[in-house]
């Protein structure tokens, strides 16, 4: 007779899948802890995910090189100056971030925001349009613009290069001859839009507030991150480590609202720029838009084999840019009262691209962050505003802003070339 196999584990196998389990659960232990975070983190930089992190550690640099030859640089009511200053581009750099996502380009933003300030200037000075409808209409126009630069692409294959520098050129044209003769309106100083560019700041007690909110989405976004990842089995953040993250971020801000609030205070206009880069962020990493903006960037047949639908992508990045640009030269108008013929040109397109890509949007689509324009753009405001109190010449603050932008771009090619390498491509 056969006798027969028993299919019952025996005590030694038993003990060896206890054993396995038990070393399973001190892997998950291991990737929950801080420690295991901090590993994570570098693991990450080695393979070229670098995030955030060469332009926080620029800013850091600038900040200190600046306030050690000139201590004006820090003082609260230049920073106060510096955040002003930095809203304008930044809300047109905020346009680009979105075209670079995809691997495009417009250069026609300084242009637009040129016209959309001259828009606003004719209407409400001029004709006596109530300011709401001059508002109206030159974020009508940038919509424009931007749907018209998305049919070239879509519908005649014109390269967005080729196009928005067309635009570039029409769009100033377009800025010379409604402007007329004269070249320069000057806006009524006492206006709500000219006060809100050049005085209006919150209140105290409002910026402490509002600096409250940042760490607690953070908690609550992080509890509900935990929740979900535990109820299919998998490890997440430890609590101590959600608390540490969100308790310092919230003491940064609130030190350096306190210290704003040293001088003049938190500026509304930057405040308004902060609330778009969060709309923004939110838009493109929790929607169906937001994923299928970095599906097309990062590889548009697969995106179109996958169901998106790749043009109304393209259609809606542009018009988003344009509008944008559009809403940055009202910002510009109302800081600087007045629209005239310069309003846009100069190295308002240098710096709004340079931004986005200084804060760690690739040139090559697929990677980037609504947070790169408002990183980039304080960073080339920090460069201007110390070389401007050093009393340096122009010059010299294109040739370090360029130095900048140069080496913004190798850090991001020489990281893509380590994620490929790293398979994280």
């Amino acid at each position: 007779m056969t006798t027969p196999v028993s299919t019952k584990p025996s005590s030694d196998e038993n003990a060896t899948a206890e054993a396995a389990l038990d070393r399973s659960d001190e892997r998950v232990r291991h990737d929950e802890s801080i420690g295991g975070m901090v590993r994570s983190f570098f693991a990450r930089v080695r393979t070229g995910d670098l995030g955030m992190l060469p332009v926080a550690v620029g800013l850091i640099v600038i900040s200190t090189v600046f306030s050690i030859l000139n201590p004006v640089f820090l003082a609260p009511n230049n920073l106060v100056n510096l955040l002003f200053d930095s809203a304008t581009i930044g809300v047109i750099s905020l346009g680009i971030v979105c075209v670079l996502l995809l691997g495009e380009i417009d250069l026609s933003v300084g242009s637009m925001s040129g016209l959309a300030s001259a828009i606003i200037g004719v209407l409400w000075v001029n004709a006596g349009w109530p300011i709401a409808g001059g508002i109206a209409v030159a974020l009508a126009a940038g919509a424009a613009m931007g749907a018209l630069y998305a049919m070239l692409y879509n519908r005649l294959g014109m390269p967005s290069f080729v196009a928005t520098l067309a635009g570039l050129l029409a769009l100033l044209g377009l800025q010379l001859y409604i402007l007329g003769p004269t070249g320069s309106i000057n806006l009524p100083y006492a206006s709500p839009l000219v006060r809100f560019g050049q005085v209006m700041v919150m209140p105290a007690w409002t910026s402490h507030l509002l600096a409250l909110l940042p760490g607690v989405v953070m908690v609550v976004l992080g509890l509900r991150n935990r929740a979900r990842r535990h109820a299919v089995g998998l490890s997440s953040q430890p609590l101590g480590a959600l608390a540490f993250k969100a308790g310092l971020f919230t003491v940064v801000i609130q030190f350096a609202v306190y210290y704003l609030n040293l001088g003049r205070g938190v500026p509304w206009m930057f405040g308004l720029f902060v609330a778009l880069v969060v709309v923004l962020d939110y838009a493109l990493t929790r929607t169906r838009w937001g994923r299928s903006m970095f599906a097309v960037g990062g590889n548009r047949e697969a995106a179109r084999r996958s169901g998106i639908n790749v043009r109304r992508i393209y259609m809606s990045a542009f018009m988003l840019c344009s509008t944008l640009a559009a809403l940055g030269g009202i910002l510009a108008a109302s800081r600087l009262a007045s629209s005239s013929q310069q309003a846009g040109t100069g190295d308002v397109n240098l710096n709004a691209i340079a931004a986005a890509v200084i804060g760690g949007t690739s040139l090559f689509g697929g990677r980037g962050s609504a947070y790169s324009a408002l990183l980039g753009i304080i960073v080339i405001q920090a460069i201007s505003n110390g070389l401007t109190l050093l009393n340096l010449s122009s010059s010299l603050r294109y040739m370090i802003t360029g130095a900048v932008l140069a080496i913004a771009v190798i850090v991001d090619s020489l990281a893509r070339r380590s994620r490929v390498s790293h398979g994280r491509a």
